[in-house]
């Protein structure tokens, strides 16, 4: 995992590049919020959606409510990059269309739509 702090606008965020699944239950989640904190002093976090358990995008498993809370409670925004077009589940795409009208989470599909969301 490298962290990489980038400026947008002026604002620092966190952009966290790994080769490898990041998050695969609500702890991970935990754990990568204290790192880019302690780390690079940073609440904005942006990862590719490949650094997240493809269990997160099944909703039914309760995994992407649990890590997206954690996210909310400590008050660390996070834009999640990838391309969402191959999903088709009507509760997913509403998910993401809910979480992307929100303050803390963005499903964004690239880096620079994440960058402008994260830094405002």
């Amino acid at each position: 995992m490298e962290i990489r702090v980038k400026q947008h606008h002026g604002i620092e965020y966190a952009y966290v590049v790994s080769d490898e699944v990041l998050i695969r239950e609500a702890q991970d989640a935990l754990d990568l919020i204290a790192t880019v904190q302690y780390d690079a002093g940073c609440d904005r976090i942006m990862i590719q959606k490949e650094s997240i358990s493809d269990e997160f995008f099944r909703l039914g498993s309760g995994l992407a409510g649990d890590v997206l809370q954690k996210f909310v409670n400590y008050r660390v925004r996070l834009a999640i990059i990838g391309d969402y077009s191959r999903y088709t589940s009507k509760p997913l795409l509403d998910f993401i269309h809910e979480s992307n009208q929100g303050s803390h989470i963005c499903f964004a599909a690239n880096e620079q739509e994440a960058a402008d969301w994260l830094c405002v």
